[in-house]
């Protein structure tokens, strides 16, 4: 592996780790408290997401017209502003907004620099790595920020806010390189709308956008669903017992990570599709689920097919991209419908959990909805079955 992605992947980690730990710590904070309701969950969810979504048309141009590795540096300074807020008690909600501008900030600079490090034959191992490290990040951040946050919540901010410094200090050592893409006219807003147009020309293109937006959807609800249900099914009624039960499918992840290097190269992104339906069945599977053996190994299960599904998707988005409207737009495109599509998602959830949703019904909904959305998402590719290779 290139030497140059060594620091990226430190970074990341770090900044994954505590991206994942404040989360938990701002869900224990709310399974501590008597005065805040179940809804407020899928409310920090959703005010996280709605950076990515507005701020989509700027942090594209951002990321490509600035070296990407000091964009990841702001990124993490806005990030730990937000936990700074939390620390000093602000609203949960708005701190964690801020939290999620910086994460908007970070993401297309993160996916990115990698085609600059990383060339056409490496870059769906470099993925592999970068996907593979952020989701360790994510179990070990959840697991050991949960266990912290229920013992301190300030320990657990204080620690949180250290390691989004150290990721901005370990970012230094990335290379700085600009590769500016060919300006468009207009705003950043009109550019943006250009930049859409512009990459949803082929197939796999928009294969990937919508694969990408599918997959972090389901991911997304699934986990919010998880806090709801795994209390009322599984007997598990603190921050930690969820976290270790959700380390399942983050290991999945991993090794799903691991191996789709080998079985999904970029000439045949459209087996991607295969994992999508696997990840769909298993959710189903998951909701008659009752105990917590099976539904630790039905989350591993998910876990690897997920992560088979996205990491050549995101792959395909970068040198795609790079090579069109330039990485950190088409990362940015990639975040705005993505990032759209988990806020349509889970304001539905909390919609239809208002009305009486139970969390099995959730599950079963949800896996029956991705397994359609998946089929309807391959259809993207059902007219282009050549193999397509980039140069």
């Amino acid at each position: 592996m290139n030497k140059q992605l060594y620091p990226l992947l430190i970074a990341q980690f770090l900044s994954a780790f505590a991206d994942n730990a404040i989360l938990f710590t701002v869900i224990a904070m709310v399974m501590q408290s008597t005065q805040l309701a179940t809804w407020y969950v899928p409310a920090l969810q959703s005010v996280f997401l709605v950076a990515f979504v507005l701020l989509a048309p700027w942090i594209g141009a951002l990321a490509d017209n600035y070296a990407k590795s000091r964009i990841l540096i702001l990124g993490n300074l806005v990030k730990a502003a937000g936990a700074g807020l939390l620390l000093l008690h602000a609203e949960p909600l708005i701190a964690y907004c801020i939290v999620g501008v910086g994460a908007a900030i970070y993401s297309p600079a993160k996916y990115g620099i990698l085609p600059e490090l990383a060339g056409h034959a490496q870059l769906v191992k470099a993925n592999s790595w970068i996907e593979g490290s952020t989701i360790l990040a994510i179990l070990a951040g959840m697991v050991i920020g949960a266990k912290v946050a229920d013992y301190s919540i300030m320990v657990a901010l204080v620690g949180t806010i250290i390691l989004f410094l150290v990721s901005a200090v370990t970012t230094l050592t990335l290379p700085v390189i600009i590769n500016r893409p060919a300006a468009m006219q207009g705003s950043h807003v009109s550019e943006f709308v250009q930049q859409s147009r512009a990459f949803f020309t082929t197939p796999r293109a928009r294969f990937a956008i919508l694969g990408a937006a599918l997959f972090w959807a389901a991911a997304a609800t699934l986990r919010v669903i998880i806090v709801a249900w795994a209390p009322i099914t599984l007997q598990l009624h603190s921050a930690s017992d969820i976290a270790q039960l959700t380390l399942f499918l983050a290991i999945g992840i991993i090794v799903g990570s691991a191996i789709v290097p080998k079985l999904i190269p970029l000439e045949q992104l459209q087996r991607a599709r295969l994992a999508g339906y696997a990840m769909a069945i298993f959710v189903i599977i998951l909701s008659s689920v009752s105990s917590l053996l099976p539904a630790q190994a039905v989350l591993f299960t998910i876990g690897m097919a997920g992560g088979m599904f996205i990491v050549p998707i995101n792959a395909a988005v970068q040198e795609l991209g790079q090579q069109a409207i330039g990485s950190g737009g088409a990362v940015a495109l990639q975040g705005f419908f993505q990032n759209a599509a988990m806020l349509l998602a889970v304001g539905l959830y909390t919609f239809a959990t208002s009305l009486g949703l139970k969390p099995v019904g959730a599950l079963l909904s949800l896996g029956i909805g991705l397994l359609l959305s998946a089929f309807l998402v391959a259809l993207c590719l059902k007219a282009s079955r050549q193999v397509v290779r980039v140069e």
